[in-house]
């Protein structure tokens, strides 16, 4: 099943996910998908915000992994951690395996950008969420590492990614969520409960066939 959300403002985009984050507990793994800006970090936000850890969420792109702790002040203490990596330079699930997610994922929640056909191995069951923009923003594909590198290698250069992170810039675009929950973890789990968003704004909810 997969299930389709249409948000018009990065804050109904990060709504969506303050609402999922209600769902979630410590070992969960949410792999983000997504062009450039797309709003993968904007919605990473939301969760973070909503799960009631350390706040300051970046795009970890040149760090790979940050950890957000728990605030055992904030809103919601005893809850997980949140682990907001960046796999966009991880070309394979062997150079995910050398930064040791498995460590942490126990006490926290994993939210794993450009994470497809990477990360999956980590846990029997997942929750894919792929964010797209409305057609014809004008914004460029993003490039894959493995990618990069090969055309970086063709032309005899060392791989340059300084403008491969997502920008997530708040553009007030509208916005297509596609989630897919994967896994014994979400059998049956109902996601309309993720929206409305406000009395003003009606959530749009598809669910479709996968």
């Amino acid at each position: 099943m997969v299930w389709e959300f249409v948000t018009d403002t990065p804050e109904q985009t990060q709504r969506i996910a303050e609402n999922l984050a209600a769902l979630l507990r410590a070992g969960d793994l949410i792999i983000l998908s997504g062009e450039l800006g797309a709003g993968k970090t904007t919605f990473t936000q939301g969760l973070g915000r909503s799960l009631g850890v350390r706040p300051g969420i970046i795009s970890p792109t040149f760090v790979l992994v940050r950890i957000h702790p728990n605030l055992p002040e904030g809103h919601n203490p005893g809850g997980p951690d949140l682990v907001h990596v960046d796999a966009y330079r991880l070309a394979t699930p062997g150079e995910i395996d050398d930064i040791d997610l498995e460590n942490t994922m126990d006490s926290s929640v994993t939210v794993v950008e450009w994470g497809e056909d990477r990360v999956e191995h980590l846990a029997a069951s997942r929750l894919e969420i792929e964010l797209l923009r409305a057609v014809g923003s004008g914004t460029p594909q993003a490039v894959r590492p493995a990618e990069a590198g090969q055309v970086a290698g063709e032309r005899g250069e060392a791989p340059d990614f300084a403008d491969s992170f997502d920008a997530d810039e708040d553009d007030g675009e509208p916005r297509t969520l596609r989630l897919r929950a994967v896994g014994p973890r979400w059998a049956n789990t109902d996601f309309s409960k993720l929206g409305p968003l406000s009395q003003n704004t009606e959530l749009a909810i598809n669910p479709c066939e996968s």
